[in-house]
């Protein structure tokens, strides 16, 4: 098991998330949170089909709560996607 404060995490978030061993993220002291490494391949379906359905549900309450419209998502996401491919 491995300690890094936040702000190591924030910097090699990529490094960190590719990590075989699990880390205890530490803030001012104390434990922020605790990352377990999980290859996809062995989580079980129906707990990957239950976050897509609640993070989903939660991106559609965010959305009518700002009142922004299915179509304008897809219109920004298609500027930026051309945006992108101009780099």
């Amino acid at each position: 098991m491995k300690l890094m404060t936040v702000k190591e995490f924030g910097d090699k978030t990529a490094k960190a998330l590719k990590s075989k061993e699990p880390l205890i993220i530490i803030r001012r002291g104390g434990v922020a949170g605790i990352f377990f490494p999980v290859p996809l391949e062995t989580i079980p379906f129906d707990f990957k089909k239950d976050i897509f359905l609640a993070l989903t549900e939660s991106i559609k309450k965010n959305l009518e709560v700002k009142n922004i419209k299915e179509e304008e998502v897809l219109e920004d996401f298609e500027r930026f996607r051309k945006a992108r491919r101009r780099r």
